[in-house]
């Protein structure tokens, strides 16, 4: 579907520019010469972007921009500048604009990559608004965002596991959403209505998870006043979540392999057999095919368990997807600590988009969190994420210092190759995260010389 943009220019030149730049089919550039017009299109389209000269016949684009705002609060807009109204354009973004841009234009691409970011940035928005909506039908299933590629064929697996009543194994570096998505396979399942029961196999010694887990006669050992049911028999009918299961002792897995092949268990101290029916998941942050090789895991209770293998990528490997998690997460701790925190600054977007999140989505939820936290109110920077910004570049050695030409040709075939690298080939995704229109993209890699792979 196209992306409706609105421009609000008196400048002949500046429309020209605009038209010319944006004329592929996935743009629909509407276009007004004065405030009233520009308010008519405005109430009668759903805008993804306005973008809107300061200095108009009729008005001042920041006037119009602030009453754009008062009726849709999640209006993406960039405001074209001159050199001396710079500094109300900054104060400008602290109200939610989005970015601005100073004439004459000398960059074409810096041009159509702020546009884009815009439309990003849009587009998240409206998807975290569909996610309000599903939050609000009082749906139970858990929501996971994915725009990635990857995450979808995720939930593809998902969808079809969950209503089987089969065992599942969850792979994912910490951090991924491992517990979200069992929650979500217990959601979409015939147990729904049934308990979910998660344990942390990694947080109790071998002798509490074995009584947290089979339960236990009164007098079974010292401590245990009365008797107590465990996991396996609170889960009858449910789902039993086994988190890290690859932390559970060897004799706990002998113990486990039994319950699931008798589908009954004892208590602690008892020798009464009780039936067990539980869906059984299991989570690790490690490859349990490895655990196995290395002598760490039982592979007969690995092939019980491993039916369906659903691997969790991480954040780095599904970039498409850290935007609308982290307008996820400042929507809900703005609301948690009843503060207006945002938006993000687009130097904020590009950072967190860039940033490699070894604690994947729990430490972008944590990033998030604490940028709400310190935040008076306004714009997120990437000093509030925590985000450094970047390595300091190193001094040149004078044999080192090379023509400007050569030397700026140099860099962009080397950003141009790893981005291709990166993307697999994709020369769409690498257009998406370099911030360039795909056509731009493709005419840079031909002036390098970079043939995509077949």
């Amino acid at each position: 579907m196209s992306a409706e943009i609105l421009l609000v220019d008196d400048d002949p030149y500046t429309r020209r520019l605009f038209e010319g730049l944006l004329r592929e089919g996935e743009f629909n550039l509407r276009t007004a010469a004065d405030v009233a017009q520009a308010r008519q299109l405005f109430h009668a389209t759903d805008f993804n972007l306005v973008i809107l000269d300061q200095r108009l016949p009729d008005s001042n684009g920041l006037d119009l921009f602030a009453e754009m705002r008062a009726e849709r609060p999640q209006q993406m807009a960039i405001l074209i500048t001159g050199f001396a109204e710079v500094r109300d354009a900054m104060r400008a973004v602290r109200d939610g604009l989005f970015d601005y841009l100073t004439k004459p234009f000398k960059n074409l691409d810096e041009l159509s990559a702020v546009i884009g970011r815009a439309l990003e940035m849009d587009r998240a928005y409206r998807e975290i608004a569909k996610l309000r909506e599903t939050l609000g039908t009082g749906v139970g299933s858990p929501i996971i965002v994915s725009r990635s590629a990857i995450m979808e064929r995720l939930l593809v697996q998902v969808r079809q596991a969950a209503p089987l009543d089969t065992k599942v194994l969850i792979e994912g570096e910490s951090g991924t959403g491992k517990e979200v998505v069992a929650k979500r396979i217990h959601a979409l399942s015939a147990r729904a209505a049934a308990p979910l029961l998660e344990v942390n196999c990694g947080a109790l010694s071998e002798s509490l998870l074995e009584a947290a887990l089979f339960g236990y006669e009164k007098g079974a050992f010292t401590g245990a006043a009365k008797a107590t049911p465990g996991y396996f028999e609170e889960a009858h009918g449910g789902t039993l979540l086994l988190d890290e299961i690859t932390d559970m002792s060897p004799k706990l897995q002998a113990s486990l392999l039994r319950v699931l092949q008798e589908r009954t268990f004892a208590r602690v101290g008892s020798t009464v057999q009780r039936p067990s029916d539980f869906r059984l998941i299991c989570a690790t942050n490690k490859c349990l095919e490895d655990e196995v090789t290395a002598g760490n895991f039982r592979s007969d209770l690995y092939y019980r368990i491993k039916v369906v293998v659903i691997r969790i990528p991480p954040l780095r490997e599904r970039r498409e997807d850290i935007l609308p998690l982290a307008l996820l997460f400042l929507d809900h701790f703005n609301t948690k600590f009843a503060k207006h925190v945002g938006p993000f600054t687009p130097e904020a977007v590009v950072a967190m988009e860039a940033a490699h999140w070894s604690g994947n989505v729990r430490e972008l939820r944590h990033a998030v969190e604490r940028a709400v936290v310190i935040n008076a109110g306004g714009p997120v920077t990437p000093s509030d994420l925590g985000i450094s910004p970047g390595s300091a570049v190193k001094p040149l050695a004078a044999a080192q210092v090379l023509p400007y030409r050569e030397a700026r040709e140099g860099f962009e075939r080397e950003y141009f190759e790893a981005l291709l690298q990166f993307t697999g080939g994709n020369v769409s995704e690498a257009a998406r995260l370099s911030g360039l229109a795909r056509q731009n993209f493709y005419n840079h890699m031909q002036q390098l010389g970079i043939v995509p792979r077949a």
